[in-house]
């Protein structure tokens, strides 16, 4: 296995509210995690490294994760515990009321792969050297596009496309979506959609798909792209491919 992550803040924001992370536990399990904090000056990047920290940490703290239905409940379970601390924290610190977060995670052992994901921040893999969107984006857009009142390429410019209908720290419970992978995906990436508001998936899949490019190197094209494109918004990406291993 190759893994490598990273985040950028972009050219118009002021500072990052993503956070993102890459482990591997003692059972050689790997948990990725994508976390888009919402609130600006509220706070979001104390809501996105809360997700990633206290996952990071029981993961780390967890010699093996078990089973697929025991990691479903292990991800439920924490992902709720962490959005009650979320809720919390923005009752008690009176500037931070409202802050929130998205995420997107990835548990891959030698058995299953798994993704779960709350808001707008994607999960994709790459299978026979094409990109596939794995997740579904918790927006008014969508839910417009699932109802058949709005076409997928209207949603891309939608004014509302970025309001979201689901996220940690908006509600007392966190139903997360859950997705059972592939096991034969060739490679796993993460994102927020600092990312994929940037580019289109041809445009991501060709950089990543490029076999002159080290591991690192795709990432950091693609935050690159995203900035000489304007970089409207923070820019995280966890990658993780098979190859090498």
């Amino acid at each position: 296995m190759k893994a490598c992550y990273m985040t950028d803040s972009g050219r118009v924001r002021s500072h990052n509210e993503d956070s993102v992370t890459i482990l591997k536990n003692a059972n050689d399990e790997y948990l990725l995690v994508v976390a888009d904090g919402m609130g600006g000056h509220r706070k979001g990047e104390v809501a996105s490294s809360i997700v990633v920290s206290r996952l990071g940490k029981r993961f780390n703290d967890t010699p093996s994760i078990g089973t697929k239905l025991d990691a479903v409940n292990w991800l439920n379970d924490n992902i709720n515990e962490i959005n009650k601390e979320i809720l919390e924290y923005g009752e008690n610190n009176i500037d931070s009321k409202g802050l929130g977060t998205t995420v997107v995670v990835a548990l891959l052992t030698k058995t299953y792969l798994i993704f779960g994901n709350l808001g707008d921040s994607s999960g994709y893999v790459i299978k026979n050297n094409k990109l596939h969107k794995v997740t579904k984006d918790h927006t008014l857009v969508n839910l417009l596009v699932d109802a058949g009142n709005l076409t997928l390429d209207e949603a891309k410019t939608h004014p509302k496309k970025n309001v979201l209908m689901k996220a940690l720290g908006a509600a007392e419970k966190a139903d997360l979506d859950i997705f059972d992978v592939d096991m034969e995906s060739e490679a796993i990436m993460l994102c927020s959609d600092g990312l994929t508001n940037m580019l289109t998936e041809d445009q991501i899949e060709k950089v990543l798909i490029d076999e002159e490019l080290e591991i690192e190197e795709k990432v950091d094209k693609l935050i690159k792209k995203c900035n000489a494109r304007g970089g409207n918004d923070n820019i995280s990406i966890a990658y993780l491919t098979r190859n090498g291993e």
